[in-house]
């Protein structure tokens, strides 16, 4: 697996997390869903994404995209 797959499967991860959280908790946490969406869409624009080093220092090998 490289950061590429490993950022898109976290995101996705995030987002159902959330999802979840706000049907069983409270409506608040779907901030957490708009935050990863908008991370995604700024990093699509700049190549930025702090997950990014983190799989990076954890060993994973680069992608295409975050490089």
């Amino acid at each position: 697996m490289n950061i590429d797959r490993a950022i898109l499967a976290f995101a996705g991860v995030m987002i159902l997390v959330s999802l979840a959280l706000a049907h069983y908790v409270s409506p608040l946490w779907l901030w957490l869903t708009a935050f990863v969406g908008a991370n995604m869409l700024q990093a699509s624009f700049t190549g930025f994404c702090p997950t990014a080093f983190v799989f990076r220092k954890l060993g994973l090998s680069s992608g295409c995209a975050f490089k």
